[in-house]
């Protein structure tokens, strides 16, 4: 099968839950099938980015692309601009008359089986009424995100900007979803959602992976049996929202029984406000980015998943767990997982019950070990990325030989 691959950015430094479950499928995906990636391509990716991305497809197409950077002047102009248009800033902010051209001609050539659109936000650049089968990869529900955004938003300005942009992207999502041949997701939760909020029958999903030979423990204890570890890219909004939440409103109740209770924030592009607010707090290290997360999540007893917004799966989930690391979530954060609130997981969604659960795990470790164990378990049984990417490919080929409606049948 001969695969175009639509995608906003290039995949290396793997540093984000997104970029992560593209490159596994993607690796797996080349060795049976031919896969052209087109991508646009801010010049931010790491240097060897181009070099690298022969590791998972055979052809890369970079587009040339231009971004403002967050906080500048120039973004913020962008979001005046975007006040007049019916597109969500998310979404608009990637429009690329070159990269619909690429796509438009690429599939006029005949030499395409089928197009991918990974993540919703490149879709405004795949073109209408192609000559190959289409699937949309949703890595996320994207409005459900910014529903959850404005929910929680605590003044009258940003509750009325953020219910205003998830109204617009509800509407893109739903058009979207419905003008692909396919629509593949990353949990039974989401295909459920799209095919009831948005009348979509073409859908289906894939489980999320996990790389069990990257992740692996060395150390039989950890060093800081009073740590805490949270990993994610910190300019994902949920991200940042998560470790405000765990400093103020989680960390002070467990302090008041474990006082040397520590948390390491791991992640890349942390808000000066982010980093400031970890200065204030004593016992809490934000890193910014790093080369590699596994020292940091091996140091630590416990690992901590607050998120109160989000979509998807989150890959971090199997990650600690693959490296038997005790993990506490809220319901948002494990949303989508095959996980046993109890067995493999602790889910705690008040301040109260996360910083009970979390003082429990910190000074039981009999129970933490236990705990830990039995997600390493369960993760290295279900979580391989060859599982995943079989089933998506299958998902491919039924849709461009034109059995996109067994998929839901069956």
């Amino acid at each position: 099968m001969r695969i175009v691959w639509a995608k906003t950015e290039l995949l290396h430094p793997l540093d984000k839950g997104g970029k992560i479950r593209t490159f596994h499928m993607l690796r797996h995906l080349k060795r049976d099938h031919h896969v052209t990636y087109v991508t646009l391509d801010d010049g931010q990716a790491a240097p060897d980015a181009l070099g690298r991305a022969a590791e998972y497809c055979h052809e890369v197409v970079p587009i040339p692309f231009r971004t403002r950077a967050k906080r500048s002047p120039a973004f913020y102009g962008e979001l005046v601009v975007n006040a007049f248009s019916s597109l969500p800033y998310a979404v608009a902010k990637y429009r690329s008359p070159a990269m619909r051209r690429e796509l438009g001609v690429r599939a006029a050539a005949g030499t395409v089986d089928a197009l991918v659109c990974d993540f919703l936000f490149p879709s405004i650049n795949v073109p209408d009424d192609l000559p190959c089968a289409t699937l949309l990869f949703e890595h996320n529900v994207e409005a459900l995100i910014w529903k959850r955004h404005w929910t929680l938003a605590r003044d009258p300005l940003s509750r009325t900007y953020l219910r205003e942009q998830w109204r617009r992207m509800r509407a893109f999502e739903a058009g979207e979803c419905r003008r692909y041949g396919h629509v593949v997701v990353v949990s039974p939760e989401d295909r459920e959602l799209v095919s009831r909020e948005y009348g979509v029958r073409g859908v289906s999903d894939v489980p999320t992976g996990v790389d069990t030979e990257y992740f692996v423990r060395t150390e039989e204890r950890p060093s800081d049996p009073h740590g805490m570890v949270f990993t994610g890219s910190l300019d994902w909004i949920p991200n940042e929202d998560a470790v405000r939440y765990y400093i103020e409103e989680i960390l002070p109740r467990i302090r008041q029984a474990v006082p040397d209770a520590t948390l390491t924030v791991v992640g890349r592009n942390p808000s000066p406000a982010l980093m400031a607010l970890g200065q204030r707090q004593p016992g809490v290290i934000v890193t910014g980015r790093v080369d590699d997360v596994r020292p940091y999540m091996e140091r630590a007893a416990l690992y901590v998943v607050p998120l109160r917004i989000g979509g998807g799966t989150r890959l971090k989930i199997f990650e600690a767990m693959a490296m038997g690391l005790p993990v506490i979530s809220t319901r948002v954060g494990a949303e989508g997982l095959p996980v046993t609130d109890g067995r493999d997981i602790v889910l705690a969604d008040s301040p109260a019950q996360f910083a009970s659960a979390a003082v429990r795990l910190l000074t039981d470790e009999r129970s933490a070990r236990t705990l830990g164990a039995e997600a390493c378990r369960m993760v290295r049984e279900v979580a391989g990325w060859d599982r995943a990417a079989a089933e998506f490919a299958a998902i491919c080929e039924a849709v461009a030989a034109g059995a996109g409606e067994e998929l839901v049948r069956s």
